[in-house]
């Protein structure tokens, strides 16, 4: 789907980024395994209407969503490895196969807020997993920035309120094939369950799951209350990661002016994917409870027995996945600094 740009977005671009440029010299192929409700794809459009303005034409960004030219994230990122695709974004769990330490987004609890989360995603810590990316990938794969793709991860079930592990004791719980969110859920008391995602509704509804990890936006846009999904408890114990990636010979074989540009649109996309699941996870939520769901939302000390529950979680991935100890630190160190600093900003804001 081609996105036309306004003469008003086009004239503001070209004001603040004039470029001696006026015709096309350069075309990315980017894609999404998603769709047009996603906020993948709100992403996409906006990287899309600000690149093509900002550099007065010089670059054409071609999306394609849906699995039109790849289908999974290995497959997807094998592409981008040799060129056929220019930027792809995956999950975390889409992108473990190939670079295993991304699943540190995963690891509960450690951001707790939209806050923490956007600053330290727009920090060092995204140069750390760049550079431990290009070097695994053999100077291929660059990841240029990291969004949100549907929000926080909490716990839903067909059974019962949780208000603590003990409550989620011999759940089934949903998860994908990845080791990690399958040692979380075991270190929380369930019982872990790898399904297919096209098969959760049906396996909801069966009782072959009882329940699942996924943001509001996912369980209403999959109609999971109509498969019995009843209760969430809002522990927000992941932040849903969306890494974006580009090929990086492509990227530095462009001008350092247009790189600039590119640069500046991966921004304007991580930006635009914060905001998206915020707005739209409003009415979900409203959906959600208006056909007779329950929402519970735990105490700080309700909180602090599942941060205990899942401690384990942590020395597990650092001692049984690859890089894992040194993005472990990465990530803690920022958290730290990102709570230092609104620490500080809220101090001066609230007196």
């Amino acid at each position: 789907m081609l996105y036309r740009l306004t003469p008003t977005l086009l004239a503001a671009a070209l004001v603040t980024s004039p470029l001696a440029v006026t015709a096309q010299e350069y075309s990315l192929r980017a894609t999404a395994n998603s769709n047009e409700n996603d906020e993948d794809y709100d992403g996409l459009v906006v990287f899309k209407n600000y690149v093509e303005a900002a550099s007065n034409g010089a670059i054409e960004v071609e999306l394609f969503i849906g699995t039109q030219l790849c289908s999974n994230g290995v497959e997807c990122l094998q592409s981008v490895a040799d060129g056929s695709i220019d930027i792809y974004i995956s999950t975390s769990g889409g992108a473990a196969g190939i670079f295993p330490y991304v699943q540190v987004l995963d690891l509960p609890y450690l951001m707790t807020s939209d806050r923490i989360a956007e600053t330290v995603l727009q920090g060092d810590f995204v140069r750390t997993m760049r550079e431990m990316a290009l070097q695994d990938s053999g100077g291929t794969i660059r990841l240029m920035t990291i969004g949100n793709t549907g929000g926080w991860r909490n716990f839903a079930n067909t059974k019962r309120t949780i208000r603590s592990p003990e409550d989620m004791d011999g759940l089934k719980i949903r998860t994908v094939v990845a080791d990690l969110p399958q040692e979380l859920t075991r270190a929380l008391g369930a019982s872990p369950t790898p399904i297919p995602w096209p098969e959760l509704f049906t396996s909801l509804q069966t009782g072959v799951v009882e329940g699942t990890k996924n943001g509001i936006t996912d369980i209403m846009g999959m109609k999971f209350p109509e498969a019995g999904l009843q209760y969430i408890t809002l522990d927000g114990h992941a932040y849903m990661g969306a890494l974006w990636w580009m090929n990086n010979d492509r990227f530095l074989s462009i001008p350092e002016d247009l790189r600039r540009v590119i640069n500046d649109g991966f921004y304007q996309l991580q930006q635009a994917t914060f905001a998206s699941p915020k707005r739209k996870s409003i009415a979900a939520y409203e959906a959600f409870v208006d056909g007779g769901g329950e929402i519970y939302v735990p105490t700080p000390d309700e909180m602090a027995v599942f941060r205990d529950a899942a401690a384990p979680v942590y020395d597990w991935f650092q001692t049984n996945v690859d890089g894992g100890a040194a993005v472990f630190a990465a990530l803690n160190e920022a958290v730290a600094a990102a709570e230092a600093a609104m620490a500080e900003t809220d101090t001066r804001d609230l007196n």
